[in-house]
């Protein structure tokens, strides 16, 4: 009997696997736009976090900025998971990163006009979680749709390494730009990031896209979507890992600027260096997970608990050379994890439901940052940087213990309907060649 998460993908060959999707024009094209946006994004971290403590000096005030950033996807991603699954998918994505280049535009002009205030900070960063709860499972489904079932998980990793990659990039060029130029130019290149997405968008052809067909408006999808969910083991036990992950261990936009200010008595680009140390653990990790040819439910949990032992081995790092290296660790493991947990869910959930699904996971690994942010940056603040640290380090490794109890005895639930949902389309038929 297979246990829970054995999923073999038809590539054998790993080293021709590690980059296949990227053989695929439409993801290519998203891929290439996702790089300049999430440069963009990382920038804007990095000095939203800096602008954050020259306003307040607050830890908590830290905690708080990013908890209601998060707050929105904690609340109402669930309802944009069931508009994702209503609308097609990359009609969406216009909407949604058009809005994400507005709001950054907005920061950048209040901070060069240095009429910018903490409340502003609030107001912009509770704006964008708004647009991530919509945003944010549409893109995760859209990947399924550009890239298939076949290649779902190699999309998926090769997206985290981009996302790590970009974790390197970023920082490094806010830094040097913060101290340079200051902080508004930041959030003015994040802003003209946007406009890469949308013109890659538009550059997609929709004949060569898996979509899903949307389904029609019905009242209860929500509560259909929870159900779902509760009644498939695989699915509930996934996303219980990751909300325990979510919550306590990835506050590293948190965590880390308190850890390079206050401990190592550093500056934005001590924050840089151990978030780009980070990074680039990721990016190695990454490339491994890409090559491996079976998803499986042991891998995440192994990957829990390697970035748990990680983490507190970081979190007590004499040294901040030390801790960078501790941090390579850490993104190695954890990039394993989020791919890995991403792709189980997305591949086990029914096409119909999936959006729905995703927005979940979406709740799990970012809206419980509303909850967890303030925790840490309370901790951080009030007791030691270390200790933020060192309890995120811990719930992992309570994530992985829960794991090795929770796949005991039950069996993937793979849907049925799965295979004859990913058949692309015609351009008769599909509404994205538009």
């Amino acid at each position: 009997m297979p246990r829970a998460g054995l999923l073999k993908p038809a590539n054998r060959f790993v080293g021709v696997h590690t980059f296949s999707s990227l053989r695929i024009r439409n993801y290519r094209l998203y891929f290439i736009g996702q790089g300049i946006s999430l440069s963009g994004t990382w920038m804007q971290v990095i000095g939203q976090a800096w602008l954050v403590l020259k306003l307040s000096g607050s830890g908590t005030a830290l905690g708080f900025v990013v908890a209601l950033q998060f707050l929105p996807v904690l609340l109402l991603a669930p309802w944009g998971g069931v508009i994702a699954d209503r609308f097609y998918k990359r009609r969406l994505l216009y909407l949604t990163q058009t809005c994400s280049g507005v709001l950054a535009l907005t920061l950048a002009m209040l901070t060069a006009t240095n009429v910018v205030r903490l409340w502003m900070v609030y107001v912009l960063a509770a704006l964008l979680g708004l647009v991530n709860a919509l945003d944010n499972p549409t893109r995760q489904t859209f990947v399924h749709e550009m890239a298939g079932r076949d290649r779902l998980r190699n999309a998926v990793t090769l997206n985290a390494i981009e996302v790590n990659l970009t974790r390197v990039l970023g920082p490094a060029m806010a830094g040097a730009i913060i101290a340079t130029l200051g902080l508004a130019p930041c959030f003015f290149i994040n802003a003209g990031s946007y406009v890469a997405v949308l013109v890659c968008l538009f550059l997609m052809d929709g004949k060569e896209l898996y979509v899903a067909e949307p389904v029609e408006r019905q009242k209860g999808q929500l509560r259909e979507g929870f159900r779902y969910v509760l009644r498939t083991p695989i699915l509930r036990d996934v996303l219980l890992l990751m909300a325990i992950i979510g919550t306590l261990t990835y506050e590293f936009s948190v965590s880390l600027p308190l850890l390079a200010k206050y401990t190592f008595n550093g500056s934005a680009g001590s924050y840089a260096w151990l978030s780009g140390a980070m990074g680039a653990g990721a990016v190695a990790g990454g490339l491994v997970t890409a090559s491996r040819s079976r998803t499986r439910l042991r891998g995440l949990i192994w990957s829990a608990f390697g970035c748990g032992i990680a983490i507190v081995l970081t979190s007590i790092s004499p040294s901040l050379a030390l801790a960078c290296a501790g941090m390579v660790l850490v993104g190695a493991f954890s990039i394993g994890f989020t791919a890995l947990s991403n792709t189980i869910l997305q591949r086990e959930s029914k096409p119909n439901m999936r959006g729905r699904v995703m927005s979940l996971w979406t709740v799990a690994f970012l809206g419980s940052t509303t909850l967890g942010g303030p925790l840490v940056g309370w901790i951080g603040g009030h007791a030691n940087p270390r200790w933020a640290l060192g309890v995120g380090g811990c719930a992992a490794l309570l994530a992985g213990f829960v794991g090795l109890l929770a796949m005991r005895g039950y069996r993937p639930h793979a849907a049925a309907e799965e295979r004859a949902s990913l058949v692309p389309t015609s351009a008769e038929e599909n509404p994205q060649t538009l």
